[in-house]
């Protein structure tokens, strides 16, 4: 049985694995690695209008994930919770396992 505070964790680890639940926005965070972004060139790396990138943002920002600061006109996001993407060689590895098992080469016949 999980008790009420451990809900309350459970919960809020969702929310931030929710926020990331989306290739545009896994593919902001994972910009943002390399340092801050104003959100005019991250908007410029996808094909999505300017009004869907910054809604993924401020669903990132929300969560915890992303943070932002206003340099005159323009706003500059950065990584709030980097240490989230130490993930991400975990999953690539699991996915290139799978790919090699898939691959009709690596198992001839």
């Amino acid at each position: 049985m999980i008790c009420y505070n451990d809900n309350k964790n459970y919960e809020r680890k969702v929310e931030i694995l929710k926020a990331m639940a989306h290739p545009v926005r896994l593919a902001i965070l994972e910009k943002l690695r390399a340092g801050d972004m104003c959100a005019c060139v991250i908007a410029d790396m996808f094909e999505s209008d300017r009004t869907t990138v910054s809604k993924h943002l401020a669903i990132l920002k929300k969560a915890g994930l992303v943070d932002d600061i206003k340099e005159g006109r323009n706003i500059i996001y950065h990584l709030k919770m980097p240490c989230i993407l130490d993930v991400m060689p975990c999953i690539e590895k699991v996915i290139r396992q799978e790919q090699e098992q898939k691959c009709c080469c690596s198992n001839p016949e």
